[in-house]
């Protein structure tokens, strides 16, 4: 039997154990898409104690909460510190096989060189020693765990409207070698279907100095915000759909359904797409024009709890996987683009698991030798980062694409501490790559295999995002 957490953790051949332990464990860390903020960087934000470093904003350990009966004040509400992580510490045993149990601990031994098991009881002993530590260690600043984490790049998520002051503040700071980049997440200008589009047009009018009247006026702004962006170091944009949309209409009726928008009135999924399409397709040809990649998330349900959305609002931990027909409408938006020579570097996330193997089929149709793996599937997302998603997720691409040019995990996260997420990948990756040459699927040629695995584990985003 294997102890929990040992060095050889998910390592279950000796193959594998020689690719993580010689490969990918030293490799750095390229982390292309998080929610982590510029300013808690710039100013090197120090945490007072666990609960906020770990639980603040962590929809995710807020869910597991919630699903083992906590009471919302412990987990969202007024209680205190204390009482929100003694909570969370009480659930956390109940979460086995849950990827939440594997990478708490490993946050507790990497940052905290905590080795034994969280739990209700142990909860006193865990708070005190990471509090300690996040108040006297020097390390444990918003930067220092970066660096410690050896993470060559930060890609934060930045609204197009946004100054990009700590951005230009960390770009012009030579004591902090670490890329921060912004990406350009242009949601609010995109999906008109959703509330808040009237008063976001407002804001990019004031932001870019431009009167918007027609779908070509959002076209322009978009561009000089692009522009903007790619000033300050911008490599790539995020679009987070509900599902992909190809809907090509005329500039006519696609002013025509954002006009009804901003006016309040009800429009049609046909008119929003209309719209949706319009302006997806231009930031596209704006992306290929400064070599940025675009990254399309998508199949998710948002906010479908009415009641807790009214009570907290968005990203508190209440969306799921949609079921959407995304295919036909991605190999023709993929298509549209094409045609005309301005598909850019895309990635492709989809939030179902079961959309895993057209996604890696529509891979092959859109390459170009200007880039190796052009058209990329994303990792593992969200729901889906976990040990049996992930292998999922690697074992089609590999059936029907190519592994190699993979550019490998991302957080995704808020939180300074989930770099651990990064390991936890790296020894899924090495676990299944032993197992296909150790079962005589590939030969145990070390050199080439350790080569694939750095470059999936870093290489390939270097490459991929230019950094």
């Amino acid at each position: 039997m294997n102890t929990f957490l040992t060095d050889d953790f998910l390592l279950d051949t000796e193959t594998a154990k020689a690719l993580y332990h010689a490969y990918a464990a030293k490799m750095p860390i390229a982390d292309y898409h998080c929610h982590i903020d510029p300013k808690d960087i710039w100013e090197d934000r120090r945490f007072e104690n666990i609960t906020q470093i770990w639980l603040g904003g962590d929809h995710y350990k807020w869910r597991l909460m919630r699903s083992n009966g906590v009471e919302e004040k412990y987990i969202t509400g007024d209680a205190s510190d204390w009482e929100k992580f003694e909570k969370f510490a009480q659930t956390l045993p109940r979460a086995i096989g849950n990827p939440m149990y594997h990478w708490c601990h490993l946050e507790l031994k990497n940052y905290f060189g905590y080795t034994g098991v969280l739990n209700g009881e142990t909860a006193r002993e865990v708070w005190e020693l990471c509090n300690d530590k996040l108040q006297h260690d020097p390390a444990m600043s918003a930067r220092g765990l970066i660096l410690g984490s050896n993470v060559a790049m930060v890609g934060t998520t930045d609204d197009p409207c946004s100054d990009l002051i700590w951005h230009e503040k960390l770009a012009a700071d030579n004591s902090f070698p670490v890329q921060v980049c912004p990406s350009f997440r242009p949601d609010p200008a995109v999906n008109l279907h959703k509330p808040g589009f009237a008063a976001y047009l407002e804001q990019l009018e004031k932001t870019t100095g431009r009167t918007i009247a027609t779908v070509d006026d959002v076209r322009a702004a978009l561009s000089d915000r692009i522009a903007f962006f790619d000033a300050h170091g911008c490599r790539s944009a995020d679009h987070g759909l509900d599902y992909v949309m190809c809907r090509e209409v005329s500039d006519e009726a696609a002013t025509a359904a954002m006009n009804k928008a901003r006016a309040g009135e009800p429009i049609t999924r046909e008119e929003a797409e209309g719209y949706q399409t319009a302006v997806i397709l231009h930031c596209a040809r704006e992306y290929r024009k400064l070599g940025w990649v675009m990254q399309l998330h998508f199949s998710c349900m948002r906010n479908p709890n009415s009641r807790m959305m009214a009570q907290l609002g968005p990203d508190t931990g209440f969306d799921c996987i949609a079921v959407t027909d995304s295919c036909a409408a991605t190999y023709r938006l993929m298509d549209a683009l094409e045609r005309e020579g301005n598909l850019p570097k895309t990635v492709l996330y989809s939030l179902n698991p079961a959309d895993n193997e057209w996604i890696d089929t529509l891979l092959g149709a859109f390459q170009g030798p200007e880039t190796a793996g052009k058209i990329q599937h994303g990792s593992a997302w969200w729901f889906n980062d976990n040990k049996t998603g992930m292998t999922e997720q690697l074992t089609s691409l590999a059936n029907l694409s190519v592994l190699g040019n993979f550019i490998g995990m991302l957080t995704d996260s808020r939180s300074l501490l989930s770099y651990a997420r990064h390991e936890y990948f790296r020894r899924v990756l090495c676990s299944l790559l032993g197992r296909w040459v150790e079962n005589g699927e590939y030969p145990r040629d070390m050199i080439t295999l350790g080569g694939l695995v750095q470059d999936i584990c870093f290489n390939n985003a270097k490459r991929y995002f230019n950094l």
